[in-house]
């Protein structure tokens, strides 16, 4: 019995030994490790191409508040189904993207999947992200977490059910999301190509220029046609069609300005868009704004609608209000516009031959006369010049006829409109 105690204090004092040994070991790693070095910070050149980049993404705009802090989040985002508030991406490890990895946040640009394996809403535009290569989405990255942290929780989405259940998602995404990133297309140049990357990936612009159907998604066969954007009552014009935005006719130059600056000789850009130029579309360089204009100018045409005779109850309309219309358009719009609509380009439009103003839809001019607005303050045009709302001044009628008369003076072939299509866009908000 002694020998057998013996042996068994022995090994328990060997066990001891080496459990005392492999602790002392794991406290000097540990040490070790807190001495070590922070990783290397990404070089200027990268947060640079990565700042560039994010501002090609547009990721300040949702991921913002106003009165918020950058990156910071909480914007909300009104949609059919609910209300959406956008997430902390700062570079805060509690709230934001402080402890992701390059890796997590590429698979989430390029799956719609957040580092959880969660399924992220499409508000977040992943079906044009995961276009974006690995290392833009590095760069990109690298520029977050070199951002202030922005200690601002994360609100959840306040969204109806069914649509709160994030499996549901795993359908929407069969029907309306193709995973891959963006592959050259060796037919075209390289301008185009770089165009096509910039427009259909990190520009995201089909996600407005296509309209959204009932389940919240777009076809890819009717992409840039154009449609209503949902819960902000602004027409995103067809890219496709040359009876609305269709750039076909459009000189590259138009289009470049009408990009980069918010105003061209063809028009100017007012709503969301006046928002995409001003805080993104800006910063990018001439040569990629011009790649831009030179993918978007080969949009293939569609939706072409050849102009019919109006019918006799269009017609009796447009007569009875156009005098009105004409009247007002005299005493508050022709000094800047001219009475033959011609405008005094690039600070005023044009309204003859305008395709904004003749579209099928009234919704951005009716927006127009009773909002008024700015076009965006740019590097190239800081003080544009601006038009007054007349909301306050005008009626539902006044309204009415004062752009039914735009859209059918000087050979203009748009439709009247009715005091009614006025009175329901009172409430709608600027942006």
């Amino acid at each position: 019995m002694p020998r057998m105690h013996f042996l068994a204090t022995s090994a328990a004092l060997a066990v001891a030994t080496i459990l005392c040994a492999l602790a002392a070991l794991h406290v000097l790693s540990a040490r070790a490790a807190s001495t070590q070095a922070p990783a290397p910070k990404a070089a200027p050149e990268v947060l640079a191409r990565g700042e560039y980049l994010a501002r090609a993404g547009d990721c300040i705009a949702c991921h913002s508040t106003p009165t918020g802090k950058t990156f910071g989040g909480g914007l909300a985002m009104g949609t059919p189904f609910g209300t959406l508030f956008t997430p902390n991406i700062s570079s805060s490890n509690e709230f934001g993207i402080g402890r992701w990895s390059a890796d997590e946040f590429y698979k989430m640009l390029h799956t719609g999947r957040s580092r959880n394996g969660m399924l992220l809403y499409p508000a977040m535009p992943f079906t044009a992200y995961t276009k974006v290569t690995r290392a833009d989405s590095d760069a990109i990255f690298a520029f977050l977490k070199s951002t202030p942290a922005v200690a601002q929780p994360n609100r959840p989405h306040d969204l109806r059910f069914p649509f709160n259940k994030r499996s549901m998602l795993l359908g929407w995404r069969t029907l309306f999301f193709r995973e891959g990133e963006y592959r050259a297309d060796p037919a075209m140049s390289v301008e185009w190509n770089r165009g096509a990357y910039l427009v259909e990936g990190l520009g995201h612009c089909s996600m407005c220029h296509t309209a959204i159907n009932a389940l919240g998604g777009s076809s890819a066969s009717k992409a840039f046609e154009g449609g209503l954007i949902p819960m902000q009552d602004w027409y995103a014009p067809s890219l496709t069609s040359n009876k609305e935005a269709g750039l076909g006719e459009w000189s590259i130059q138009d289009i470049s300005d009408l990009l980069q600056i918010g105003v061209s000789e063809r028009g100017a850009v007012f709503g969301p868009m006046a928002q995409v130029v001003h805080d993104s579309l800006q910063y990018l360089s001439d040569d990629d704004i011009r790649s831009m204009a030179v993918y978007l100018k080969t949009l293939p045409s569609r939706s072409e609608t050849s102009v019919s005779a109006p019918t006799q109850e269009v017609a009796e309309e447009k007569n009875r209000l156009f005098p009105l219309g004409k009247k007002i358009y005299e005493a508050q719009c022709a000094v800047c516009h001219r009475s033959d609509g011609q405008g005094k380009s690039p600070h005023f439009p044009p309204l003859a031959n305008n395709q904004a103003i003749e579209m099928s839809s009234a919704v951005n001019p009716i927006r127009m006369v009773l909002n008024g607005g700015y076009a965006p303050g740019t590097k190239k045009n800081p003080t544009p010049y601006g038009m007054p709302p007349f909301a306050q001044t005008l009626s539902d009628e006044e309204i009415a006829a004062v752009v039914t008369y735009i859209r059918t003076a000087w050979g203009n072939h748009g439709t009247p409109v009715s005091a009614k299509d006025a009175n329901a866009l009172r409430p709608a908000l600027l942006y």
